[in-house]
């Protein structure tokens, strides 16, 4: 019987090597290596033994050389001639004798200790499989399926294994259900004793990085860089690319045809805000294009302090800044650079915006060019109702809020986050109020405009 349960470890190992992807010879040495620890257990010594596996037989063979001895002092090496020549009647005194060893002489106590070490490599085995495999794939994104949710942790299996996505690494504002499938990125493989630990990303920027590669060719094929990000996970995106090839746009490709490259990876995300800037090289410029949507006056970069000043118009402070300091922080973080902000006003003492510092000019050189008659007033007054009256006669359903004089760029940009491109886009008044950002002048002008339009109609 012990013969049959030796026969059934192989028959099994041989089975679960090939489910592992264990090597055949590595199979082997494991094999003869448990069944010398048997020997080593029952003999006391193993030099004299030869163990010789034969996986397509599923057979074991046990061989021990014995030295043909007149009087035997040790009979695990040695046999007496009579004893010897019973089995090979010319058998001499000096010679070797090879005796089968039969399995069953082990017992089943030894047996049993042998399938708990087979089963024990077994699992050293697959973890180091499992190991080696995904450390090599440290990078990758991968599809599994939710198989269990805890309060700081998701069990995802994918192929033959368990992934594990910490709170940290999930997307906050996302819910997740058992059953549905994931796209994470494989973030690191930890060496752990109960199995190795392989921890995923939907959070990390390098799994950004994977969705552009894989919905932007320029990306992959390496003539758009991505050369830095900068992440809020499920909230806003900061991301700066550049281009190998002049012909190409970095922006744009990205972006894609009607934007639906960058769709494809918003929707991804969960709706998560990205900005794509092009990259630059000189700080100014990649700093001012960082602070999008806003566009500031000035930049004041010192290099040494790697710290940044930017002169922001009043009217676009709160956009500089974001919400709760986001804009600033990403910008921040993508250029390297510590940004501080300062208001128009505040640095020279201007009124609150550009377009008033012009206007306040503009009136001042015509006071210091001419004094102003009755007449000059009564002209000038009539010239701008004209252009005023022409100004609206020109607004139409189809003219785009960017276009309408009085608002200003930002708050345009703003409008149009919220789906207000043109003026036939506004049908409630009270959702432009809540648009955030937003001057008191830019907004009253767009609702003035949009009022005298209806009445118009």
């Amino acid at each position: 019987m012990a013969a049959d349960h030796s026969s059934e470890i192989v028959e099994a190992f041989t089975q679960i090597a090939k489910e592992k992807n264990i090597e055949k010879d590595e199979l082997n040495l494991i094999i003869e290596e448990i069944f010398k620890m048997m020997i080593k257990k029952k003999y006391g010594e193993k030099e004299n033994f030869d163990v010789i596996v034969n996986l397509d037989k599923a057979a074991i063979e046990i061989y021990q050389t014995k030295t043909v001895v007149e009087e035997v002092e040790d009979p695990i090496t040695q046999i007496s001639v009579d004893s010897a020549k019973k089995v090979e009647p010319d058998m001499e005194i000096g010679d070797d004798f090879i005796e089968v060893i039969d399995p069953a002489t082990f017992g089943r106590r030894l047996i049993i200790s042998a399938r708990q070490t087979l089963n024990q490599r077994i699992r050293d085995i697959e973890r180091k499989l499992l190991f080696d495999e995904f450390s090599n794939r440290v990078g990758e994104i991968i599809v599994g399926e939710i198989r269990q949710i805890n309060r700081n942790e998701i069990f995802v299996s994918f192929e033959r294994a368990e992934l594990i996505m910490p709170k940290a690494q999930q997307i906050a504002n996302e819910r997740y259900k058992r059953g549905e499938t994931v796209r994470a990125l494989i973030k690191e493989v930890v060496d752990d004793p109960r199995g190795p630990r392989i921890v995923v990303s939907r959070s990390e920027p390098m799994f950004l990085m994977r969705l552009f590669e894989n919905e932007v060719p320029e990306i992959y094929d390496g003539i758009i860089e991505i050369k830095a990000i900068a992440r809020d996970p499920g909230e806003r995106t900061k991301i700066a690319v550049y281009s190998n090839d002049k012909r190409i746009d970095a922006v744009g490709a990205c972006v894609g045809m009607k934007g639906v490259r960058i769709q494809a990876i918003v929707k991804e995300l969960n709706n998560e805000k990205i900005d794509i800037i092009s990259w630059s090289s000189d700080p100014e410029i990649l700093i001012s294009r960082a602070l999008s949507p806003a566009k500031p006056l000035r930049i004041e970069v010192d290099q040494n302090e790697k710290k940044a000043l930017a002169v922001i118009n009043d009217d676009e402070m709160s956009i500089a800044v974001g919400r709760f300091g986001q804009n600033i922080n990403l910008a921040s973080r993508l250029t390297g650079y510590q940004i501080e902000t300062i208001k128009y006003s505040e640095l020279s003492g201007t009124p609150e915006s550009e377009e008033e510092t012009v206007d306040e000019q503009e009136t001042e050189a015509t006071s210091m060019d001419a004094p102003i008659t009755e007449a000059t007033e009564a002209e000038e007054s009539d010239k701008a109702t004209l252009a005023e009256s022409a100004e609206e006669e020109a607004v139409t359903e189809e003219t785009l809020i960017n276009d309408i004089k009085g608002v200003s760029k930002a708050a345009a940009e703003i409008f149009a986050e919220k789906g207000f491109v043109k003026l036939g886009d506004i049908n409630d008044i009270e959702e432009l109020r809540k648009a955030e950002g937003v001057s008191e002048k830019s907004l009253n002008k767009l609702i003035s405009t949009h009022t005298k339009l209806q009445t118009k109609e």
